[in-house]
């Protein structure tokens, strides 16, 4: 199912209709399959991003471990 979204005029000056196909009304396209890609190259400031965010995220997640066995009472008593 098409639906006309509206007319423009083009550089000619001819009028163009422009159709809005839905994604599950189009015609399917063959997948592509990773394997026998190998790996994925990447650069040095990439690499070192990706290990800083995963830094970062371990972080947090100690974080949030350590405050929850503190309100659980595991780790002592502290200060509110």
């Amino acid at each position: 199912m098409a639906t006309i979204l509206s007319e423009a005029t083009g550089a000619q000056g001819k009028a163009r209709a422009f159709e809005v196909i839905h994604p599950l009304d189009d015609v399917a396209e063959e997948k592509c399959s990773p394997e026998g890609l190998g790996r994925m190259h990447m650069s040095r400031s990439v690499r070192w991003s990706l290990y800083a965010l995963r830094g970062y995220l371990l972080t947090m997640g100690l974080l949030v471990a350590y405050r929850l066995l503190t309100l659980a009472g595991v780790l002592g008593h502290h200060a509110p």
